[in-house]
């Protein structure tokens, strides 16, 4: 009988739409490295609809690690690498062997200190291959714009869970990218007021 996994409701929501927009910024094959891959849904999903690209799946939990690595040896993926244990808040970065075509962080960003986004840039920059790009999912606020009120609700359950989480403000979160050398290529909007969004070096 197959081990029973943890399992994202989230995760099996929003991985279909993900997948579309991952398609249509993406090549046909690449290297790809996710962050926060969390129960391995994203890794699994990917990696079996994007044969032609090799997905190096991480985590910042070590106890998360065995289930990504279950998850994609029961759908018998060959092109998932051993998952990675990555705290981006780490300084440096654990060595990696390879620069990536694609660096994937999806709902990371509104559930840590605030500190994690400008490690996220800072420690993706680097390992961006040339022409690769640094792609982000989850809510955002924006200048200028109504917030939703399901975000506004999600972003104060946030906080009172712990005060140094919520959902971030695009503009914060592109002056962090631009100080590590990166610049917005695409907002692309995404069901349940979610944004994709997409970074390339400037």
């Amino acid at each position: 009988m197959p081990t029973q996994l943890p399992h994202s409701p989230a995760a099996d929501r929003n991985k279909a739409a993900i997948l579309e927009r991952l398609q249509q910024v993406l090549g046909e094959r690449g290297t790809a490295l996710e962050i926060a891959a969390g129960t391995g849904q994203h890794t699994a999903w990917f990696a079996a609809s994007m044969p032609g690209w090799t997905w190096q799946p991480s985590d910042a939990d070590p106890g998360l690690l065995p289930a990504i690595a279950a998850r994609a040896a029961q759908a018998g993926l060959g092109n998932v690498r051993p998952p990675l244990q990555l705290d981006v808040t780490s300084r440096p970065w654990p060595p990696l062997a390879r620069e990536f075509d694609a660096i994937f962080c999806a709902n990371m960003l509104h559930i840590a200190p605030w500190d994690a986004c400008a490690a996220l840039m800072r420690g993706a920059a680097p390992l961006l291959a040339p022409g690769g790009v640094l792609i982000t999912y989850g809510p955002y606020f924006e200048y200028g714009a109504a917030p939703a009120p399901g975000n506004l609700a999600f972003d104060e359950s946030l906080r009172a869970r712990d005060p140094r989480w919520g959902v971030r403000r695009l503009e914060a979160v592109c002056g962090e990218a631009r100080a590590a050398g990166l610049t917005l290529a695409q907002r692309l909007e995404m069901p349940a007021n979610n944004l994709l969004l997409v970074f390339r070096a400037t």
